[in-house]
């Protein structure tokens, strides 16, 4: 392989991996909403190149995490009460046509790998660790919707996976992990039973219906330096 060819390949898994840190970040909260992005800080946290960093805000722009403020660099987004609604109504819809189908076409297999998922969720609730534990929600909630059987379906849920991980992550601020375990057991259950009206039903219910939080704003920020 030609040593431009590896250069490339190089630049683009930092890139990617870049990305995948600063996201994680985001959805765990530990980014606030609408908290400044200074790419010299991520640079030197993460020993990459202000390039890389900006190539990377600029993905996330792409996904709808980060917003690019013109002449004064990045901002995580700041969900107002509108996105949040536009959030829990889609989430509402994607999600209970998921559950449906997934019950309808529901096999063993697929009762292995809901299970499974389901304790681990149970698993990081007991360990009182928010931030596996909202990981394990929004990792159930995928797999319900790749159980569906619809492509069409993953390809726009998969659109907004990431907002709809911040949001898991902001719900579940004011709630027990246990009660996020138990809001879940029967929604689970119901797909495995093949009870696709119920499993619906209670899809559409589990969506917490979210206020936008205060803004984290300036908070800790530093002068931006990157556009």
């Amino acid at each position: 392989m030609a040593t431009g060819e590896v250069d490339s390949i190089t630049k683009r898994s930092l890139e990617a991996q870049a990305t995948d840190l600063v996201r994680r970040r985001i959805v765990s909260g530990d980014l606030g909403l609408g908290e400044r992005l200074v790419e010299t800080a991520l640079a030197e946290r993460y020993g990459l190149s202000r390039g890389t960093i900006r190539a990377a805000l600029r993905r996330l722009v792409d996904e709808g995490l980060v917003r690019q403020v013109p002449y004064a660099g990045y901002r995580v987004v700041d969900f107002s009460d509108h996105d949040l609604w536009e959030l829990y109504t889609l989430r509402g819809a994607l999600e209970a046509l998921g559950a449906r189908l997934a019950a309808g076409r529901i096999t063993a297999d697929g009762r292995e790998q809901l299970r499974a998922a389901f304790d681990a969720l149970v698993a990081a609730a007991s360990a009182d660790d928010q931030s596996e534990a909202n990981r394990c929600d929004h990792e159930l909630h995928l797999l319900i919707i790749r159980l569906s059987g619809n492509e069409r379906l993953v390809q726009h849920y998969a659109r907004v996976a990431n907002q709809v991980r911040a949001y898991i992550s902001l719900a579940n601020r004011a709630v027990d992990s246990q009660e996020i375990c138990e809001s879940h057991r029967a929604l689970v259950e119901s797909i495995c039973a093949g009870e696709g009206e119920r499993a619906g039903r209670l899809a559409e219910a589990n969506v917490t219906f979210l206020s936008a939080p205060a803004s984290s704003g300036d908070a800790g920020a530093e002068d931006t330096d990157g556009q």
